[in-house]
């Protein structure tokens, strides 16, 4: 399983300042095939700047629910590292 791109990423307004809520359509590699699924997820900072993702996968797929979290979660954090997501 690999993690090709979230598209159409989009960035919802909150209210809260050290949240970041966000959307859009993950492209995932499977061994069989490439799916693509809608997603959402938050970016939350506690006081000392570590970051938590919480991620709500809405489509079901035919793989482990577990491994492709873990692989979601990485993705967007290295993305959120590097500066790609939106402000």
């Amino acid at each position: 399983m690999r993690v090709l791109g979230i598209e159409n990423l989009q960035r919802s307004d909150s209210q809260i300042f050290y949240i970041r809520r966000y959307s859009g359509i993950a492209k995932i590699e499977l061994p069989k095939s490439v799916e693509d699924t809608p997603i959402s997820f938050s970016i939350e900072m506690d006081c000392l700047g570590n970051k938590s993702v919480c991620l709500d996968i809405q489509k079901q797929i035919d793989y482990p629910l577990l491994p492709l979290k873990k692989g979601l979660i990485e993705f967007i954090i290295s993305e959120d590292r590097e500066g790609r997501l939106p402000c």
